[in-house]
């Protein structure tokens, strides 16, 4: 999803300002997938097609598994390509690793956020993309902040680093919030286990918070309901900027699969017959207790 998000600004022509310290941030510029020229087309329903076996809902309205409901919204790209050079080569990039620190605070136990968010500053100034600013022609920063709270941002005790960690959201968005930027933030959870505390906090400093819960390994991905799924993806806030309340989705049941060129995200729909599950199996294993034959035996009235 990271990469998506820095694919389109690299499309777009945004600038792109990419930190990490699990991976080198040049290998995630040069993985951003390839842009697909031509929009996939959906297959025309004909009029001819009818339901073979429910016939009754024939009428109603055919139900679109896509959130968007078939509006088109930014580009489509192909897993299996990587961006051309020449468009990366051509991209107004910063980026960030981590190994040289430069700056210190003493309100930070861990310097590196201290000169994470230093460079951010010195971006955003440097590209003159804070409001007050007056460039030639506007352009807008993409931020994107991979695996943030890692076993990396370690410090002393686990009290310093979680203190580090909020205190680094608020500062960041204070920097965004005067400026033509956006940042996407992955932050793996499973290193914040036993403090939901914690992560209901940095979920409250966010505009949008969304979590991806994967059936791999779980009594999920056997589960046949969610057959044709990778896993769950979970709203835990959307954006209220300049209005009094959210947008609020068709539905929070979504779904997410990833092919071999794309990543989907569906509307989540029960299946209409679950033929192999555990329970229909057990329905047909019943035998029948009333006027009948019971085994070998015949029940006579």
């Amino acid at each position: 999803m990271l990469k998506y998000f820095l694919a389109e600004g690299a499309v777009s022509s945004h600038s792109l300002f990419v930190a990490s310290q699990d991976v080198k941030p040049d290998q995630l510029i040069s993985e951003m997938p390839a842009v697909v020229t031509e929009s996939p087309v959906a297959p025309p329903i004909t009029s001819d097609e009818r339901m073979q076996i429910a016939w009754r809902y024939q009428n109603m309205k055919i139900m679109d598994s896509s959130p968007k409901s078939g509006q088109t919204f930014g580009h489509f790209y192909d897993l299996t390509k990587k961006m051309d050079k020449n468009v990366i080569e051509n991209i107004d990039t910063a980026l960030w690793d981590g190994e040289d620190i430069a700056y210190e605070a003493s309100g930070f136990m861990n310097n590196a956020y201290v000169d994470l968010l230093k460079t951010v500053q010195e971006t955003l100034k440097k590209g003159e993309f804070y409001i007050t600013a007056s460039p030639e022609k506007r352009n807008i920063l993409r931020v994107g902040l991979h695996s943030v709270g890692s076993r990396l941002w370690l410090c002393d005790t686990e009290e310093l680093m979680h203190q580090d960690f909020l205190k680094f959201f608020y500062c960041l968005r204070a920097l965004l919030r005067g400026a033509f930027a956006v940042a996407v933030i992955t932050v793996p959870v499973q290193c914040f286990q036993g403090h939901d505390d914690i992560v209901q906090r940095m979920e409250h400093l966010a505009d949008t918070a969304v979590s991806l819960e994967s059936f791999a390994g779980s009594p999920k991905e056997t589960n046949p309901v969610f057959r044709d799924y990778h896993g769950l993806l979970h709203i835990k806030k959307l954006s209220a900027i300049n209005t009094l309340a959210a947008h609020c989705p068709e539905s929070f049941d979504l779904a997410f699969k990833l092919r071999r060129k794309k990543f989907l995200i569906e509307i989540l729909h029960l299946p209409p017959e679950l033929g192999d599950s555990s329970q229909r199996e057990q329905d047909d294993s019943i035998q029948a207790t009333t006027c009948g034959q019971i085994g070998n035996k015949l029940l006579d009235f």
